[in-house]
């Protein structure tokens, strides 16, 4: 994945298609992919497509100003949009950097319908993001009607009763007609299958138990729900058969019940959780201040409070306010983990709701959206509390907690300090650069 990457107006791209699209998967996008990724997206789609000749498997060369034009949106609008369609695997995007970058996306089909209301991930976001009456209403569009066909004989022909082979020229095969092509999705976080398989009795299961389609869901069901190999170890195990393979069905329903137990009847929602690119501090500042702006706006919440637990997976407690944050308050999440940093320095490593909320109502009114925005406002906030001490009337005030334990970047002067990695933080590396951040 690429991180960092600056895009220009003045950068090229061209299309290249990669399927056949219908006004069936016109309307599959519109219908069942826009309430997940959002009109913005929806419509970058559509355009990348009319990019293409109708005759045409390529586009001519466009500058990204021009995309810029059609859709009347800001080139960062655009770059999250396409970063959504990679998510959902509706495109692919490659480039070659040059004086001028030029970028090529591939443009994929949708799944179908079928595909899409039985998909572990997408399924469920559609489900929570459009509410139950909506939902069902898509479900019945696109539902076959059963017709009784009991009292009917079958009388279609087979081919063979129509045709007669002849005598003919022999062709070969070619790859490379056009053809339906759609694009899975990826995940990055994959279920350790060793412990997994060596956690099951060897007569509960065989060979064909964990192949590579039940790998693949369990690896989604893992994503969509948040769970780690111990959690699904018990849910594996419940929903073997008796022919030791796994009831997809029954796995699905299983892990959704445990998430749902865990989070109040609530269903997941998938949520942007990276600061956004067009959010982030160029880099290149090897200060102490630039690692930690750099820290703060490349790792998830989950990692950096998992960070702060040492490795410990944090209490579901915690995690559900963080997804509070996220979800509900909508902040972003560079912005989130300073937030984090800050509420656990200033209160002996303890994450208080109503302290938390407290800050983040602040942070939404002031639209604070950058992790140095969130970061001066915690320096701000201190020196406000600092002068109502010194205004104290108390002939010897005692220094709080507060004071004496405030985050590393209050202090005035920082010096440069070259990290060791400047595009990627990594994780072996991540309990001495928190000690800097906080």
């Amino acid at each position: 994945m690429m991180k960092n990457i600056s895009i220009l107006p003045a950068d090229t791209y061209s299309v290249i298609n990669k399927t056949v699209i219908n006004d069936t998967d016109r309307k599959i996008v519109s219908m069942l992919y826009q309430p997940i990724i959002g009109f913005t997206a929806a419509s970058l789609y559509f355009t990348l497509l009319d990019d293409l000749d109708k005759s045409s498997l390529m586009s001519e060369d466009q500058t990204h100003h021009h995309l810029m034009a059609t859709m009347q949106l800001k080139l960062e609008d655009i770059v999250i949009a396409r970063e959504k369609l990679e998510g959902v695997g509706l495109i692919k995007t490659y480039l070659k950097k040059g004086t001028i970058n030029n970028y090529v996306y591939l443009v994929f089909s949708p799944i179908s319908a079928s595909d899409f209301f039985n998909h572990p991930i997408l399924n469920i976001v559609l489900y929570n993001n459009l509410g139950k009456k909506e939902y069902e209403k898509l479900l019945n569009y696109y539902k076959i009607p059963r017709i009784n066909l009991k009292d009917y004989e079958e009388i279609t022909c087979n081919f063979d009763d129509v045709f007669t082979s002849v005598r003919g020229n022999v062709i070969e095969m070619n790859e490379d007609i056009t053809k339906r092509d759609s694009n899975n999705i990826q995940i990055n976080k994959s279920v350790d299958f060793n412990l997994l398989i060596s956690s099951i009795p060897e007569n509960m299961i065989n060979e064909k138990t964990f192949n590579k389609d039940t790998r693949e869901l369990i690896n989604a069901l893992s994503f969509t729900y948040n769970l780690t190999t111990l959690d699904m170890q018990n849910l594996i195990r419940n929903s073997l058969n008796e022919k030791g393979m796994i009831d997809k069905t029954l796995l699905r329903k299983s892990c959704r019940d445990y998430y749902q137990f865990d989070n109040n009847g609530n269903l997941p929602t998938l949520i942007y959780n990276k600061q956004p690119d067009h959010l982030k501090k160029p880099t290149g500042d090897s200060s102490k201040w630039g690692r930690m702006v750099y820290a703060f706006e490349n790792l998830t919440p989950y990692q950096f409070l998992k960070a702060k637990y040492k490795g410990a997976e944090p209490t579901d407690r915690d995690k559900r306010l963080i997804e509070s944050l996220l979800v509900d308050q909508k902040m972003n999440p560079g912005v989130v983990n300073v937030l984090i940093a800050y509420v656990l320095k200033i209160n002996n490593e303890q994450l208080k709701k109503s302290y938390v909320e407290t800050i983040a109502g602040q942070w939404k009114r002031l639209n604070i959206e950058t992790v140095e925005e969130a970061m001066r406002s915690t320096e701000k906030e201190h020196k406000k509390l600092k002068k109502k001490l010194s205004e104290s009337k108390q002939t010897a005030p005692r220094k709080t907690k507060t004071e004496n334990s405030v985050p590393a970047w209050f202090d005035k002067e920082q010096n440069a300090e070259t990290p060791s990695e400047t595009d990627r933080v990594a994780f072996d590396e991540l309990d001495k650069i928190l000690e800097e951040l906080v």
